[in-house]
C-alpha cells in the first residue's frame, strides 16, 4: 500500500457561521477533534492538522493525540493558502514539534496526501481508506468522494500534483480535482453532502461550541 500522510484543514473562522465549527461540540467532543480520532483510525500516516483562526483554541481540541500541527498566518487570504502550508509541512517537517516524530529521518517519504475538512460529520476511516485503495488500483493522480453530483473533499492528491496545490491561494481543492477530469478516480460517498455552515446545521447537529 502507498504511503499517504492525511492533512485536515481546520484554520477558518467560519464567517458565515459566525464562529470557527472546527470548535463545535459533536457526539460529545470537539468537531476537531472527532475528525483527528477518524484520520488516525484510518491508514493514512502522518496526520497533520492546519490552524488559524483561534489557533491557541483549535491546537487545544486534539491535545494528546498523536496529530502534527501547523499554524496557517495567512488562513484569512483564502483556504488554499491552508492547502499550501499544510502541504509545506509536510514536504518539510523539520520545523514541527510532533508526538509522530523524533526526529526529520522518521517522516516517511509520501507517495500521496489527503486532504479532509472537519465538518463533514459522516466521515469514517473507511472513507479514507477507500481514496487510498482506489489510488492504489486505478492508477491516476486524483481520488475525489463524488457526491452532490461533482466531486470534493476528502479527496487524495498524488505527488506530482503537489506543485498545483501550493500555488492555490483564495480557491481551493476543488479547483484541482476539475482541472483535468481524466486524471481523476471517483469514490461514492453521499454523505458528504452533509456539512456544517450555518447556524442553522449547528442546530441540527445538536451542539455547540467550546
Amino acid at each position: 500500500m502507498s504511503s499517504v500522510g492525511l492533512i485536515i484543514l481546520a484554520a477558518g473562522a467560519s464567517t458565515r457561521l459566525g464562529a470557527p465549527k472546527q470548535l463545535l461540540t459533536y457526539r460529545g467532543r470537539p468537531l476537531l477533534r472527532h475528525a483527528a480520532e477518524t484520520a488516525l483510525a484510518s491508514v493514512c500516516r502522518p496526520v497533520l492538522v492546519v490552524v488559524g483562526a483561534r489557533a491557541d483554541h483549535t491546537e487545544a481540541m486534539v491535545d494528546g493525540l498523536p496529530v502534527a500541527i501547523v499554524e496557517n498566518t495567512a488562513w484569512a487570504e483564502g483556504i488554499g493558502t491552508s492547502i499550501a502550508c499544510g502541504l509545506s509541512a509536510l514536504m518539510n517537517p523539520a520545523p514541527l514539534a510532533s508526538p509522530l516524530l523524533k526526529d526529520k529521518e522518521q517522516w516517511p517519504a509520501l507517495d500521496a496526501v489527503v486532504f479532509a475538512v472537519c465538518d463533514q460529520t459522516l466521515v469514517t476511516a473507511d472513507v479514507f481508506n477507500d481514496l487510498v485503495r482506489t489510488y492504489d488500483v486505478a492508477g491516476r493522480a486524483i481520488v475525489a468522494s463524488a457526491y452532490g453530483g461533482s466531486f470534493g473533499v476528502p479527496a487524495l492528491f498524488d505527488r506530482s500534483v503537489f506543485p498545483e496545490l501550493l500555488d492555490l491561494h483564495e480557491a481551493g481543492a476543488k479547483s484541482v480535482i476539475l482541472r483535468d477530469p481524466q486524471r481523476v478516480a471517483a469514490v461514492d460517498f453521499p454523505g458528504g453532502v452533509v456539512d456544517i455552515d450555518t447556524p442553522a446545521d449547528v442546530a441540527q447537529l445538536g451542539g455547540g461550541h467550546q
